[in-house]
């Protein structure tokens, strides 16, 4: 976290929190709210495009003690809706590693996971993220079976589907791939996807 939002917590260290405002899509993209285009409309979500304001939400993004993520803006403590999880992860220049969507290192594979959609989502050091679709079809190409042997990406997308639980290697890690619906990743792995305000608190 930068030291100046440091710095600011600690002076000012009552300000509201935030809750609505900030989104994390599928891809690892940054998604503001915006003003209802008309009264009573609901709002909509424009990607954050600036490199600049990117890189400083993902220097200063954090989990608290319930499982809910935020982006600590100065003093001020902004709750993040996911799309998927708290992580999106892709393969960095060398596509060699996994990066985070703020550029840390994902850490070695655990598990993988395959969801109704086909989306890969895959427990790392980091923490659980989903593979962004556009790296999908690399990664997925690079899980051999328990012996090293290549494995068909789409032979194991419907073995998987199946209900069959595979113990496989990702870059020569191993781990088990299995099925998971979408609707179930946060209580597996104990993230709130849709933060909310504590009852009484205003939804700033």
């Amino acid at each position: 976290m930068d030291e100046m939002v440091m710095r600011s917590m600690l002076k000012w260290p009552n300000v509201p929190s935030v809750y609505g405002w900030l989104r994390l899509d599928r891809r690892g993209d940054w998604l503001v709210r915006m003003p209802a285009s008309a009264p009573g409309g609901a709002p909509r979500f424009d990607r954050i495009r600036n490199p600049a304001v990117v890189e400083f939400i993902g220097r200063n993004y954090a989990r608290d003690a319930e499982g809910r993520y935020y982006f600590q803006n100065g003093p001020q403590r902004v709750y993040v809706s996911l799309d998927c999880t708290p992580w999106v992860y892709r393969l960095d220049d060398s596509g060699a590693l996994l990066v985070a969507q703020n550029g840390a290192p994902a850490g070695t594979p655990r598990a993988a996971f395959f969801d109704e959609r086909d989306a890969l989502v895959l427990d790392c050091g980091h923490g659980p993220g989903v593979v962004a679709d556009r790296d999908l079809a690399a990664i997925a190409e690079r899980f051999a079976d328990a012996a090293g042997r290549p494995l068909d990406a789409g032979s194991l997308f419907e073995r998987v589907r199946s209900g069959e639980r595979v113990e496989a290697q990702w870059m020569g890690a191993p781990l088990a791939v299995a099925g998971i619906d979408s609707g179930e990743l946060a209580a597996r792995f104990g993230f709130v996807a849709r933060p909310a305000p504590p009852p009484g608190e205003p939804d700033c």
